[in-house]
């Protein structure tokens, strides 16, 4: 089994808690949201962990909360905006 770079895109709350608003992560191929979230988590600590929890995930054109979902080359994490 390989690993693959994937593109991971903040925005919002979510770049307030990485200090960044993409970075490029090293996966193991075949990589699901739940294991991306546990590399964000092991990354930026404890306050990216309620950003998570209530975000909503762009993998390629699919927008998903399925933390069993195959992640691609570029994954955005998307919290909730003000308002809704």
């Amino acid at each position: 089994m390989g690993e693959t770079q994937v593109e991971v895109r903040y925005f919002a709350a979510a770049v307030d808690a990485s200090h960044c608003e993409s970075e490029y992560l090293t996966v193991p191929t075949g990589a699901t949201l739940a294991d991306l979230r546990e590399l964000i988590l092991s990354r930026h600590g404890a306050p990216m962990e309620p950003i998570l929890r209530v975000s909503a995930y762009l993998v390629g054109e699919d927008l998903t909360r399925d933390l069993e979902r195959v992640i691609g080359g570029r994954v955005d994490v998307l919290p909730p905006f003000a308002g809704g």
